[in-house]
């Protein structure tokens, strides 16, 4: 979140960042058969991802 907000890392929820990604998948998902272009990253993060 520092990276990104240029923001101390501390002051927000730490579900802060999975609300967001949360919010973005259902805003890219444009129909049931639609790829999923947000993926998770077991200890790292998220990426997106263009088939």
């Amino acid at each position: 979140m520092e990276l990104v907000w240029n923001e101390d890392y501390s002051y927000y929820s730490r579900k802060a960042v999975n609300n967001h990604v949360s919010n973005l998948r259902k805003k890219l998902k444009v129909t049931q058969d639609s790829p999923d272009y947000i993926k998770s990253v077991t200890s790292v993060g998220y990426k997106f991802e263009v088939l």
